[in-house]
C-alpha cells in the first residue's frame, strides 16, 4: 500500500531573492524526502512546488512562511494542486 501524496504550490513575497532562499528550500526538501522544484520570479518573489507525505510538504510550507536568516517573508501564498508524480527537487528558470 503506497502512502498518500500531496502536492502545494507556493510564492513567497518579499525579500527572498539573494538570501539562499532556494537552496535553503532544496536542502530542506531534500532532507524532508519531498520533491519538487523552486525558482525565482522575475517580480522579485520565489516560487514553489512540493509534492511527498502530506507532514513533510506542510513542513516545507511551514518553513517558506519564514525563510532562512537573510529573508524577510511578507506574504505566503498557498495553494493545493494534483499531484504530477516528480522524482526529485530541481531549480527552474
Amino acid at each position: 500500500m503506497t502512502a498518500a501524496r500531496i502536492r502545494r504550490r507556493v510564492v513567497v513575497c518579499g525579500r527572498v531573492q539573494g538570501v539562499g532562499f532556494r537552496a535553503a528550500t532544496r536542502s530542506r526538501a531534500e532532507a524532508h524526502g519531498v520533491v519538487g522544484w523552486v525558482r525565482n520570479l522575475p517580480d522579485g518573489s520565489v516560487e514553489a512546488a512540493f509534492e511527498g507525505d502530506p507532514a513533510a510538504v506542510e513542513a516545507l510550507v511551514g518553513f517558506c512562511r519564514e525563510g532562512p536568516r537573510l529573508a524577510r517573508v511578507e506574504r505566503l501564498e498557498v495553494c493545493e494542486e494534483p499531484v504530477e508524480g516528480l522524482r526529485r527537487f530541481e531549480f527552474r528558470f
